[in-house]
């Protein structure tokens, strides 16, 4: 073969082969978590479906902290974030091309008390969990222990600008109490930010002082708590802030240029978050191997959710958290807003028809 001949084939075949790299190139999509049952959804869809997508090149991250998710997103590090809401609307504040693309979870955080503060009850906590609501039996306790104690009784909340927040807000409201954000001496309560995985060690610790605390998590902290034998579980959110399907919590947040530039990449993730909440769900229904294997797939990213309590999260007689309905809910944030707003967790409103862009909804997680 003529050395000319050959080079214009040499060279056809490199641009053909480049050409098929580029176009089957998939877009890397970079999400950023917390460790919680909240965020189960993005690592189940990582371990069961990143390997069949076609369009996106899904990594997760997770991060030790709300503080650092939230710099790191807002430094432009990372594509997505699932994020708990009134700290995604301080984002949209401080970055207004962010946008809210889908709920990763609906409802899902608890009120774990220690055996300190459980003295002070006037009646004992039912022996099913699913049993204990939110009534006045607590928030009597907090004010009884605030008496013998001389000042507020600290409640651990992930971060001053949680939804759990709002919901320790509203619970204490709707029985004449009060709540201090961050500081405070003449309230019933201060919510102080205390790290979601030191929770427990934080109320087992002030037990040991002899000091009545709680602290306002997601899943599976407060049940770690319990099946640990240094706690219970008071109540869960979802008797607290009722909604339809479940009051909106931890919510997918995207940078305003990954939208443009890696849309069908972004869509394509979505669909398949969603997909892995009806294989939770489908999962806990089933119970036995299914919900193990679920279970197994979590911890090989979050090795600190012992695996009976992520079964007890998931129990479908409790049905404390949900993985459906997980499409944009402006009125379900909106009601999170409102109190967030009046609670002093946040300072003001924002434009939810600005922040949500509900072109990443899916039929699939539509769930009467």
């Amino acid at each position: 073969m003529q050395p000319n001949k050959f080079l214009l084939i040499t060279c056809c075949a490199l641009f053909v082969f480049s050409f098929a790299g580029i176009v089957g190139a998939k877009e890397k999509v970079h999400a950023i978590y917390i460790p919680l049952a909240d965020h189960y959804t993005g690592i189940v869809a990582y371990e069961k479906y990143r390997n069949e997508m076609k369009e996106a090149d899904y990594e997760i991250e997770q991060m030790k902290s709300w503080p650092s998710l939230q710099g790191k997103f807002l430094s432009g590090k990372a594509d997505l974030a699932y994020v708990i809401s009134p700290m995604a609307m301080e984002i949209f504040r401080k970055k207004n091309q962010t946008r809210w693309i889908s709920l990763i979870h609906r409802d899902g955080n608890a009120l774990a008390i220690n055996a300190e503060l459980e003295k002070f009850l006037s009646n004992p906590l039912p022996p099913e969990r699913k049993d204990r609501k939110p009534t006045a039996d607590v928030a009597e306790a907090f004010s009884k222990a605030k008496s013998q104690q001389g000042k507020p009784i600290v409640v651990g909340v992930p971060s001053l600008l949680a939804t759990h927040t709002v919901v320790l807000y509203k619970y204490l409201k709707d029985h004449g109490k009060t709540l201090a954000i961050g500081k405070g001496s003449s309230e019933d309560v201060l919510a102080r930010a205390v790290a979601p995985p030191v929770s427990p060690d934080f109320i087992k610790q002030e037990s040991k002082r002899g000091k009545a605390a709680a602290f306002e998590q997601s899943l599976p902290w407060a049940d770690v708590v319990e099946t640990g034998g240094f706690g219970k579980v008071g109540w869960y959110s979802k008797d607290v802030l009722k909604w339809n399907h479940g009051h909106v919590e931890c919510i997918v947040i995207a940078q305003g240029d990954a939208i443009s530039k890696k849309n069908k990449a972004i869509k394509e993730v979505v669909y398949y978050i969603h997909k892995a909440g009806l294989d939770i769900e489908a999962a806990r229904q089933q119970g036995g191997d299914a919900l193990v294997e679920i279970a197994n797939m979590i911890r090989k990213h979050i090795p600190g959710h012992p695996l009976d309590a992520i079964i007890k999260s998931l129990d479908p007689s409790l049905q404390v958290i949900s993985y459906t309905n997980l499409n944009v809910d402006k009125s379900g944030l909106k009601q999170v807003m409102d109190l967030a707003v009046e609670a002093g967790v946040m300072k003001s409103s924002i434009d939810i028809e600005k922040f949500a862009d509900p072109q990443f909804s899916t039929d699939i997680t539509q769930v009467d």
